[in-house]
């Protein structure tokens, strides 16, 4: 029987794929043969020597020591793709939400008292301080055009927006499923120029590091909107901080904050 150590919690129905008569799945295995995770960061970990492979519950790597492993001759296996529609409904989700300011307008909302009609009078009144802006017509630059930023891509594209997309290591198979709408912008910094709204879709490696940066933010258009679904590290926060606080962007969505993004009224952080 192989045991397999979990460092996160795992989907039931990815582990009902490994049959009970023979594998033993814990959370405490002291001698496992493999590793399962998630977002855990196992490179201070004493990763046993019975280890025989590395599986991870997502698209990313950054959180598993590669080379070590690969000195040991231990494979690492990951799923890009599992969670690509979720992920797209939360970036769509997310530019909404900065676009046209749902949240301050529930928080607005949750502070109203009084009878029905002092509330209705307040709502009318108040409703013009979140109007916001519309997506149709916003140029969205998508960073990485994998099996997330592809369906980013086509659903902001249907939704009206005029999108461009940036990926020198497209897939044939993925160009051929990206709508005819979608441009192709031929640097990463033309994209920026050029967009009123950022997503990207890359891992977190050396050449992706700040990829976000203070200068690409300040060439982008005017309460512009920077999303980052992808890993913390790709985007400078100490850059989007400055540009929120100035309004050169007016929304950045993340789901990694730190304790700084936490704070600033502008930050969307999905847990």
């Amino acid at each position: 029987m192989y045991k397999i150590l979990t460092l996160n919690n795992i989907s039931v129905k990815g582990l009902d794929r490994l049959p009970r008569e023979a594998y033993e799945v814990s959370s405490e295995s002291s001698h496992p043969d493999a590793i399962l995770l998630r977002s855990y960061k196992m490179h201070d970990m004493e990763i046993p020597e019975s280890v025989r492979a590395i599986g991870r519950a997502g698209a990313g790597v950054n959180n598993i020591p590669i080379d070590k492993m690969t000195q040991r001759g231990v494979p690492v296996f990951n799923a890009p793709g599992a969670n690509a529609n979720a992920v797209k409904e939360l970036v769509l989700a997310g530019l909404l939400m900065a676009s046209r300011n749902i949240y301050p307008a529930m928080q607005f909302a949750a502070t109203l008292e009084g009878s029905d009609a002092e509330i209705s009078t307040a709502v009318e009144s108040g409703k013009k301080n979140f109007v916001g802006s519309e997506l149709r017509g916003k140029k969205l630059g998508v960073i990485g055009l994998g099996a997330i930023g592809l369906r980013v891509a086509n659903a902001a594209s249907a939704l009206g927006m005029k999108v461009v997309g940036y990926d020198p290591l497209i897939s044939v198979e993925n160009a051929w499923k990206l709508s005819r709408n979608i441009e192709q912008a031929v640097s990463l910094d033309h994209l920026f120029a050029e967009c009123d709204a950022i997503s990207v879709h890359v891992p977190l490696i050396d050449a992706t590091k700040g990829l976000v940066s203070k200068q690409r933010i300040e060439s982008m258009n005017d309460d512009g909107i920077v999303v980052n679904l992808a890993r913390g590290g790709i985007c400078d926060d100490e850059a989007v901080l400055g540009a929120l606080d100035s309004g050169k962007l007016s929304g950045y969505v993340i789901d990694f904050p730190t304790g700084a993004l936490l704070k600033h009224p502008k930050v969307i952080s999905f847990p």
